[in-house]
């Protein structure tokens, strides 16, 4: 059996390798080529740029196609297998289906591991200076990282903007301080100049304070601001919830936000971002249980078609389910877990009626 497993494992991580590697440097390349031109302008015109931006947005890549990766690899090595009445030998020798996703077990660790690090530490890394540059998709979101960030801050209820600040987030300029009641009712909105802390308190400079009831502003040189401030530092203070790392997410939703994006919206991705340790093995759970019902070889073309068909379907509805997350229509965890959990009872099904015929 030991043999068996790694002669399994080696052909579906060598597929997988291949599959993945292929199609994101496929994708990059073209995507470089398409922006040579600005890429090189960022770059003072020097070639190693090229390879520079290629290495940034290679973490992405993979991202996106690491589970497509898991699935045609699975599929190719199972119609493989089976293609050469490799299967027969394997289930006669008493290996059970579940048996076999037991086998495969580390190696879909492994990857969703790969997966999980991939999102939570190199994207969160190289998204901020992809921001920077402003090339392809990035131009309409550039942000320019460093002391002229926008900046957003919470102190309870209240939330402050800041045009920029320095790099400690000490001194701000372009400040508006939304006051708000435990309700989350606006009543009051607070415009200065400048803001320097001093002694744990915000010094704001010409000030314009506006009221909820209709009052006339009031006009003031200097104001004394005391709340506890924490800046929202964390993703580039973007608030973009698909680059930040778990700590990141979780800063977010114990600030409710920052008032960039609803709380839930962190808390779904936060969940999201836990469920990728679990996509590898998923697949496994639904492909491994197709070629039980072909170990007599014969209709491969068929298995292989109803797997790309179930992680099409699968890859569709997890992007509904977070889409719908993001807008609170389903509960964080629910927009995150629930495809995995459909899936998951799918494979389940699947498996028991192949361990009742193999």
């Amino acid at each position: 059996m030991k043999q068996i497993a790694m002669m399994v494992s080696r052909m579906v991580f060598t597929r997988f390798v291949t599959i993945l590697l292929g199609i994101s440097i496929f994708v990059i390349t073209l995507e470089v080529i398409a922006y040579v031109d600005d890429i090189l302008a960022v770059n003072d015109h020097q070639l190693i740029g090229l390879g520079k931006y290629a290495l940034l947005r290679l973490p992405s890549a993979f991202s996106t196609f690491i589970g497509m990766s898991t699935l045609l690899a699975l599929l190719l090595t199972l119609s493989e297998l089976s293609y050469r009445g490799e299967l027969v030998p394997i289930w006669a020798s008493g290996l059970s289906p579940l048996g076999m996703i037991v086998m495969l077990a580390p190696l879909a660790i492994m990857i969703g591991a790969f997966n999980f690090v991939i999102n939570d530490v190199a994207i969160p890394k190289a998204e901020p200076v992809l921001q920077n540059w402003g090339i392809g998709e990035y131009g309409s979101k550039k942000l320019k990282v460093g002391e002229k960030d926008p900046i957003w801050m919470r102190s309870g209820t209240d939330i402050l903007r800041a045009v920029s600040s320095n790099r400690k987030s000490t001194k701000l300029e372009g400040v508006t301080i939304f006051r708000r009641d435990k309700k989350g009712h606006l009543t009051e909105q607070i415009m200065a100049e400048k803001a320097a802390l001093m002694n744990g308190r915000w010094e704001l400079t010409n000030v314009i304070i506006y009221y909820r009831q209709n009052l006339a502003p009031s006009r003031l040189q200097k104001l004394i601001y005391s709340g506890a401030l924490k800046p929202a530092a964390a993703g580039a203070r973007s608030g973009d919830p698909e680059a930040m790392s778990l700590s990141g997410l979780n800063y977010f939703i114990e600030n409710a936000g920052f008032g960039i994006r609803p709380a839930h919206v962190y808390e779904t991705w936060w969940h999201k971002r836990v469920s990728l340790i679990f996509s590898a093995m998923l697949m496994v759970v639904v492909c491994v249980p197709l070629a039980a019902g072909f170990r007599r070889g014969g209709g491969i073309g068929k298995m292989f078609a109803v797997g790309v068909l179930l992680g099409f379907v699968f890859f569709v509805f997890d992007g509904i389910s977070l889409t719908l997350g993001e807008l609170g229509v389903l509960l964080p965890w629910m927009a995150a877990w629930l495809p995995v959990a459909i899936f998951l009872g799918i494979g389940s099904y699947t498996l028991l009626r192949a361990e009742t015929v193999v």
